[in-house]
């Protein structure tokens, strides 16, 4: 006990002293041991090794050091072991109070140098003539610019109409599906080769026209960038709309409507981009940042107004068409369009009141990083909608094997296609969850790459993949050893015939039972998989199965007893038997019971626990024993001769004799009686078969005693006298 307390006080009392080891060369320059802690210092270091145990952070890194001081070589100095210190672990209501904390603090600090912007910025000295000469300079540039993009595009619209003609008019004859698209395409390449065209004969124009001023070549440079941004997001609003050339617009939307937000979207976006990335600039750096900052509010809020004003007015017009084309969508896309409509007004109302914020605490950045984002945005839900609708195309489609292999397995056509639906599916719903966190990522509310490739987001990928590999391979051998059993259920196209009942019944059992212990491995699997633990789950069903076993003996005892009947080939479907006093045809067997239906319609389900002995009249052949009494004074040798003439005349029926195996058999008299005496024959019959050839028979005997007049016994009366005269008359008796 004292050297446990002597390690503890080095450990966590004097940490810059040297840990020694078992098996490591004592230091030669400390001859005197260390003085026995005291009561104070001992609780001090079991107090400290309590809270280095009892937190994760902080016992995690003492077990990374003892590992470390335990690795060190022997020729190597003993590395120090010092208390690790203990991270705080704060509630999540604390948590959220820290974030809260933060972004207000940064919300506010983001308000405060607005603040200093429009109030406490220097002054600047305002030159009246270099402000104009600038302005010149750049309104000449944008003038021309704007000119020349004006007339090459105006050059442009003929061929577009042309182009859309043409890819109409193959449309409409259904000659070839991709014109249509081919030359929307190409007709938005153009657009895009016209304003980079553009972009050039801009940028010769700003070098001859700055005349060596920065100041002006700044502006200009300004002007152009704003340019080739503003008008390749024009050249998208005219890739949707397409107001001027109705044939070359890919999406069903009217020309009213097409030019109504063809052109306030193009304003909207002018005012945007040259308010923020020119307007602001040029009057921060040649009037004052006071008044650029001003600018830059009064902009905003101007633009934020209007578009606020757009969409709620278009709100309802908007909702019905979307409403409308989800009623042309696929069911997938249907949901999502629908739910997109009922928020999409909330949706680009926050759009553009983040835009607001963003050009008012960082008018030189927001514009870049709403444009990156909008177009990440759009590039990954058409990507996303492109890969699902795929996906759904191809779920709407089913594998067809060939007759002969339907014939083998009847069921493999349908497990199969099951299986790829069940996989698309969830390729679909992954697909979407992935899109959902690029459009998170791309608006920097969430880093999906640094997810993906550390800590949680790599192992989710691989619980993933891990997942799926097992449930490929669980499926895989479901459907190989289900599809061999179907197999032996079914006839083969070379005629193979249908197993008995007997083997039918243990096939489906067995495959009943597959299908349960698959199930039930693989789900046990994937929870251990996803980290849940399974230990607690077999204890349970362990005791739970006890439980059940319990209070289900008699389930139990029918499920054994029926197997064994079933291994024994006792009955099978179809077969007449007698069980206790029932007696009728098994229609059915199950794992616990048997269906049996008499002649009279009625359906017993008899537990197989019950059936104590039973009688099957189907097992191999059937008997007749046929007794006819004769009357005693006929003539014995005349009743043989009639019935064996009746017999015969039975064997001369081909319906009759085809149910008869072998000769029958006569035994003669085998019964005598005071009024007479019994004849016999016996068959040996197919099953159930017996009572076709004993009606036929008791036909022919009655036919033929009739002919040869041989008498069948008859009751016999004796009167008895009576014992006087005055004895009433009494009945008869026999």
């Amino acid at each position: 006990m004292p050297w446990i307390l002597l390690l503890l006080f080095s450990l966590f009392c004097t940490p810059a002293q040297a840990v020694a080891l078992p098996g490591m060369p004592a230091s030669t320059t400390q001859t005197t041991p260390p003085a026995e802690p005291d009561a104070e210092q001992k609780k001090a270091a079991y107090s400290a090794l309590a809270d280095v145990l009892e937190n994760d952070a902080s016992r995690n890194e003492l077990i990374t050091q003892l590992r470390s001081v335990a690795a060190t070589p022997p020729e190597a100095p003993v590395p120090t072991i010092t208390p690790p210190a203990i991270a705080e672990q704060k509630t999540v209501l604390e948590n959220v109070t820290d974030v809260s904390r933060h972004y207000g603090e940064a919300l506010s600090s983001r308000f405060a140098q607005l603040y200093r912007n429009l109030i406490g910025s220097p002054h600047k000295a305002f030159n009246p003539d270099t402000f104009s000469h600038a302005a010149r300079q750049f309104l000449m540039l944008a003038g021309s610019v704007f000119a020349f993009f004006w007339l090459v595009r105006l050059c442009a619209w003929p061929l577009y109409r042309k182009m859309g003609s043409w890819g109409r008019k193959r449309n409409r004859e259904r000659s070839s599906w991709f014109h249509l698209p081919l030359m929307i395409t190409s007709a938005f390449i153009i657009d895009l080769l016209l304003l980079a065209l553009t972009l050039f004969v801009g940028q010769v124009l700003s070098e001859n026209m700055n005349a060596g001023n920065p100041t002006i070549a700044f502006q200009q440079a300004l002007f152009l960038n704003a340019f080739a941004l503003i008008e390749f997001f024009k050249a998208i609003l005219r890739l949707i709309f397409c107001p001027r050339v109705p044939d070359l617009r890919p999406f069903v939307i009217d020309d009213r409507t097409a030019r109504y937000w063809a052109l306030r979207l193009s304003v909207l976006s002018g005012l945007i981009g040259y308010g923020l990335t020119v307007a602001v600039p040029i009057i921060s750096n040649q009037i004052n940042v006071q008044f650029g900052a001003l600018a830059n509010v009064l902009i905003m809020l101007g633009i934020t107004v209007w578009a606020l004003y757009l969409i709620f007015h278009n709100k309802h017009a908007i909702t019905a068409g979307l409403l409308h084309l989800a009623d042309r969508s696929l069911a997938f896309f249907s949901l999502f369009i629908r739910a997109f409509a009922l928020v999409w007004h909330w949706l680009a109302c926050a759009y553009f009141i983040v835009l607001c914020f963003f050009s008012l605490f960082d008018p030189g950045n927001s514009l870049k990083f709403m444009m990156g984002a909008t177009f990440h945005s759009l590039a990954i839900v058409g990507i996303g909608a492109f890969i699902s609708g795929l996906l759904s195309r191809w779920i709407a489609k089913t594998v067809t094997l060939s007759p002969q292999i339907q014939r083998s397995y009847p069921e493999l056509q349908k497990r199969l296609n099951g299986w790829i639906s069940a996989s698309l599916k969830v390729a679909r719903i992954l697909t979407v969850c992935v899109a959902i966190m690029m459009l998170l990522s791309a608006w920097g509310l969430f880093d999906f790459w640094n997810w993906l490739h550390n800590g949680a987001g790599e192992k989710t990928v691989d619980i993933l993949i891990r997942i799926a590999l097992i449930l490929f391979f669980s499926a895989v051998g479901w459907t190989v050893l289900a599809s061999l059993i179907e197999n032996r259920l079914a006839s083969d196209i070379h005629g193979r015939p249908l197993p008995s009942a007997r083997a039918r019944t243990l096939l489906t059992l067995f495959r009943n039972a597959l299908a349960v212990v698959i199930s039930t491995i693989t789900i046990m699997i994937v929870l251990s998989e996803i980290g849940v633990n399974i230990a607690p789950l077999l204890a349970g069903a362990g005791a739970l199965g006890l439980a059940i076993s319990f209070g289900s003996q008699t389930l139990v005892k029918d499920i054994i007893t029926g197997v064994f009947i079933q291994f024994e080939n006792g009955m099978n479907t179809g077969d007449l038997v007698t069980i206790g006093p029932l007696t009728g045809t098994v229609e059915r067997m199950s794992i616990r019971s048997v269906g049996v239906r008499q002649d009279t319609g009625a359906y017993h389900i008899i537990p197989w626990s019950s059936i104590t002995t039973f009688a099957n009249f189907v097992r191999g052949i059937g008997s007749v024993v046929a007794n006819y009494d004769v009357d005693r004074h006929e003539d014995a040798e005349k009743a043989k001769a009639a019935l064996k003439a009746a017999v015969d005349e039975l064997l001369e029926r081909e319906d009759i004799r085809g149910l008869i195996i072998g000769d029958p058999s006569f035994a003669g008299i085998v019964g005598l009686t005071s009024t007479a005496f019994t004849l016999r024959v016996s068959f040996t019959t197919q099953p159930l078969k017996q009572w076709t050839v004993r009606f036929a028979l008791d036909s022919m005997v009655k036919k033929h005693f009739d002919l040869a007049d041989v008498r069948m016994p008859v009751q016999m009366y004796q009167l008895l006298p009576s014992p006087g005269p005055a004895a009433p008359p009494q009945e008869p008796t026999l």
